[in-house]
């Protein structure tokens, strides 16, 4: 049974050690590197974890082992405070179209939607990503542009497309 719910500060090694998979196994689809991650202190992993008004990290639980995850940041200037972005989105392997991902972006976008003043949630997908894309989409999301070489990975180009879910 599938469970999501925010990761907890005590968990921050766990949903370290998920994030570094990610970033090792899907360098294409995140804009953070693997051999830059090695580098984050115990102290910056648990910030990342820490649950705000503005920020939560939500981890998705299948028999007690995390095997999905998925940030939120909301913007915080004046300006933009109207918009937030999803942010490392990951499922482990086994657990790839089994409505974890769904389920991940299902209660980010519930609980974002508590924010006061809240209007838009952004994301960008590597377009070579057509399952995350089609999910997206699937939840009403839109494409609102194309970010061309957004990422080079050993050498290789990657678009991103700039996706919105209106609230």
């Amino acid at each position: 049974m599938l469970h999501i719910r925010p990761v907890t500060v005590e968990e921050a090694p766990v949903w370290w050690e998920l994030r570094l998979e990610a970033l090792r196994t899907s360098p294409e689809a995140f804009g953070s590197s693997y051999e830059e991650a090695l580098e984050t202190s115990p102290e910056a992993v648990r910030a990342k974890v820490q649950a705000t008004a503005s920020q939560f990290v939500l981890g998705a639980y299948a028999d007690g082992q995390l095997v999905g995850m998925a940030g939120f940041l909301r913007h915080t200037a004046r300006k933009t405070r109207h918009k937030g972005m999803i942010w490392g989105v990951y499922v482990k392997s086994d657990y790839r179209k089994h409505g974890v991902g769904k389920g991940l972006i299902e209660e980010v976008i519930k609980q974002a939607s508590r924010m006061e003043g809240l209007e838009q949630i952004q994301l960008t997908v590597v377009t070579t990503n057509t399952g995350a894309t089609q999910l997206y989409t699937s939840l009403g999301f839109h494409s609102y542009g194309l970010e061309r070489n957004a990422l080079i990975v050993d050498g290789k180009r990657y678009d991103e497309a700039w996706m919105a879910y209106d609230l």
